[in-house]
């Protein structure tokens, strides 16, 4: 299987979570949940101030999350092991994995042609 890295920025693959994760370190990658497929991995190769990630996956999954069909969700731990007082919402977090679930497909429009018998007035001829 051959390995194409992509590279997504940090704020995109996070989204709310940007401004409480920790720097990734070779972060396993999983398909839809960790007893899934691992893909690869993904890390911060491109050095401490590229705030992006650099996913190592396959090629053919490389084109589908650079195509947008992945949502992303996460598995993480708190950064810091003893609970203090900081609220679990605002408390710095280090992700343990990132899962890549598949969009859910649309049903494609009817040409107009194979909507016989429709009742939309607006498609009526005078």
């Amino acid at each position: 299987m051959v390995y194409s890295p992509l590279t997504i920025s940090r704020r995109h693959v996070l989204g709310d979570l940007y401004g409480r994760c920790e720097n990734l370190v070779k972060v396993p990658v999983y398909l839809n949940d960790i007893l899934g497929e691992k893909l690869g991995f993904a890390d911060e190769s491109l050095g401490k101030y590229a705030d992006a990630f650099t996913f190592h996956i396959s090629e053919e999954n490389c084109k589908k999350l650079a195509g947008g069909q992945f949502l992303f969700s996460f598995n993480y731990e708190f950064a810091d092991k003893k609970s203090s007082g900081i609220s679990p919402e605002k408390r710095r977090i280090k992700l343990t994995s990132i899962l890549l679930t598949m969009r859910k497909g649309y049903d494609r429009p009817q040409p107009k042609s194979a909507r016989k018998g429709s009742t939309d007035p607006s498609e009526a001829v005078s």
